[in-house]
This record gives structure tokens, sequence and C-alpha cells, in this order.
């Protein structure tokens, strides 16, 4: 049995089993300072850290965000628009949200001039309700290869992305266009590299369009992780976390060091979100709230 994403990702449900949230909420009690009021477990941190809803589909959102705000949460993060006004009434915002909901969404990128239509018109719509509800980015794809030359996807992506960019720029909205590896979960896909996308986003050249850099992801096509977010800082606007081999937590049970990783994006002065998008294998609250505590540098 699978658990899927609203773009259309899967993974399995033994991936994605947790406890039930009132199980594990006890897990991460917040600490009560003098006053009763609960301390923020890294209010002193440089990076906003965020969640991704899908990897925890089995704790209801307002408890996910009263324990995520309790961890240090400032968001949560992958939410269609129904759900952006209830993490606002939490006091969180949704860091990346979704212009709609496809199966497709992922093969079905910018890459294509026949889906620009269709993508523009997704964010079109979008783009004042993300302000409204003060969502910050959202989400949208390169596309699978399906036989195109990376020149000839670059051409696309370029010109699809400069007719959303003026809206985006309007409604100070930042459209983030997600880095994914083709080896081992989207066979096919055309962004696979940093540096495809960076030549995209700086010919765009738009500050509200830049590229969300999934560390997993990129971690698995091409390594040399901080050098690589140092270089194109400039064309990042978005994070994901996600332990490598397996995508899960960020432990001694995988291969890079994030704590050294986000001290790096911090020490370039990034201020977007970095959002968890790993899949816990253990109490779910417990394990992002050990990975929000090895991201706060």
């Amino acid at each position: 049995m699978t658990v899927r994403r609203p773009d259309g990702l899967t993974v399995t449900r033994r991936e994605a089993i947790g406890a039930s949230a009132g199980a594990v909420l006890g897990v991460i009690a917040p600490a009560v300072r003098p006053s009763g009021r609960p301390a923020a477990a890294s209010s002193a941190a440089r990076l906003k850290q965020s969640a991704s809803r899908w990897c925890y589909r089995s704790i209801a959102l307002p408890d996910l965000c009263e324990a995520g705000k309790a961890m240090g949460l400032a968001g949560i993060d992958l939410l269609t628009s129904d759900d952006w006004p209830i993490v606002r009434q939490h006091g969180l915002v949704c860091s990346m949200g979704y212009a709609a909901r496809r199966d497709d969404f992922i093969p079905r990128g910018f890459n294509d001039p026949a889906n620009h239509d269709l993508l523009v018109g997704e964010l079109e719509r979008a783009l004042p309700l993300a302000q409204q509800h003060g969502v910050p980015n959202l989400i949208a794809m390169f596309g699978n290869r399906q036989g195109r030359s990376d020149a000839q996807a670059t051409d696309a992506c370029v010109t699809g992305l400069k007719r959303i960019a003026p809206s985006a720029e309007r409604y100070g909205v930042t459209i983030c266009v997600e880095l994914l590896n083709s080896k081992v979960d989207h066979k096919d896909y055309q962004g696979d590299r940093t540096s495809f996308g960076a030549n995209i986003i700086a010919a765009v050249g738009s500050p509200r369009v830049k590229l969300l850099y999934d560390i997993y992801h990129m971690q698995i096509m091409e390594g040399d992780v901080i050098r690589t977010i140092r270089e194109h800082a400039s064309h990042i606007g978005h994070f994901h976390t996600g332990g490598v081999p397996g995508r899960h937590e960020l432990d001694d049970t995988q291969e890079l060091n994030y704590r050294a990783v986000a001290r790096a994006i911090a020490d370039t002065g990034f201020e977007g979100y970095m959002a968890h998008e790993f899949v816990p294998t253990r109490e779910p609250l417990r394990s992002l709230k050990e990975a929000v505590e090895v991201c706060s540098v």
C-alpha cells in the first residue's frame, strides 16, 4: 500500500508509518518557562524550518501545527490551498504551497511548451490566494524529458517561467522549481542537476523565480552539496531535507552531515525556509524534533 503526495509522489505505507497523533504528541511536550509559555526549541536558530505535510499524514494537521510550533518550526510545507488557513490559525505559515493537485504534477512540467497554458493558468489563479494567506512560495516542476534535449528544455522552461514571473513579482510570491533525482525516485526527470536548473533561473532573471534545492535528491545525483549551495545561493529559494540513502531521519544512519549543511546555508544569508521532507522510521514527531535540533545552527 502506498501513500501519495498531492503532486503524485508515492512512498510505501511501511515507509510512511507513524504512531497516532495522541500517542506521539506526548513525546515532544514543549518545555514550559516560568511564565507558563512554551519555549521554542530553535528560538535562536538562523534558519526558518518547516515540515512537509505528507510525511506526517497519520497526525491531524492542527496537531502537527501545535507540535511543530512547540519544537520551533515556522511552517508546514507542501499544502494545497484548503489547508493554508489552518496553519495560519495556529500561528504558522504554509512555507511551500501547491497551485493545483494533479497525479501528473511532477512529469508535466515547464520543459514542454504544450504544458505552459495549463501551468501558467494554475499559478495565475493561485498567486493572489497565496498572497492573501501569507504563503511565500508555490512549487513548480521542470518535467520529464520524454526525449527532449537539455537545450530544448531550457528554452521551453525559460519561455514558460518568464510568462508567470511578472505575476509572481506583483503578488510577492516566489515560484520554486524543484530539482529531483532521476537515478532512484523519478526516472526521466529532466531537472536532475543543479547547473541545469540554475542556468534556467539565471536566464529568467526574476527575484520571484528560484530553485527548490532538495538536498536528498541532489546528494544522490551529484553530491558536493555544500560547495554547490554556496555557488548557487542566489538561484535557490527553498530547501528540502532527507537522509541519504532512503530519505529517512537526519541521523547517523545516513551519509550527510546535516548540521554542517545547515550552517553553510545559514552562512549564505539565506532567508527562506528549510523544510524537512524525510519519512520517519521511528516515532514521527521525535524524529522531526531531532532534525530541527540538528539544523538549529
